[in-house]
């Protein structure tokens, strides 16, 4: 878990930079037409790197910051679904598929793991604190 979590915290870090200083690089790389404006990619790239700061939040308190990762989750189904509409319309080549895999898709399933399991220890938690509040009732 906390492997991952930093793995994808510092990728998501170093991504976000690169969308916001070298988007045009990547664009090339993609072999995608660059857009006109770059404010839209810079905010996404914005996003990408303040998702990264989440997951090394929720590597150092995970019960705390499960709901992070939840965002982090449904951010990384919810891209490339989009991603690959586009893909089907023909607005966006295939080469930007193996890009979405291994920068969202292979995420997945060890996110989603690791949200349950720190879902369900908060819940463990607070079910502790509710026995604890109706024995010092008790007791007083």
């Amino acid at each position: 878990m906390h492997v991952l979590l930093k793995f994808a915290g510092g990728y998501n870090i170093i991504a976000g930079a690169s969308m916001i200083l070298f988007y045009h690089e990547g664009f090339k790389l993609l072999g995608i037409p660059k857009p006109e404006m770059s404010l839209p990619i810079q905010l996404v790239g914005l996003l990408v790197g303040l998702f990264g700061i989440g997951y090394l939040m929720v590597d150092k308190s995970p019960v705390e910051n499960r709901n992070v990762l939840l965002l982090g989750f449904l951010s990384k189904l919810l891209g490339p679904l989009l991603a690959i509409g586009y893909v089907i319309k023909g607005d966006l080549p295939t080469s930007i598929l193996p890009v979405l895999f291994f920068a969202d898709t292979i995420y997945l399933i060890p996110f989603w793991m690791i949200y349950r399991r720190a879902s369900n220890l908060a819940q463990s938690e607070q079910n502790d604190n509710q026995t604890d509040r109706a024995a010092s009732k008790k007791a007083a």
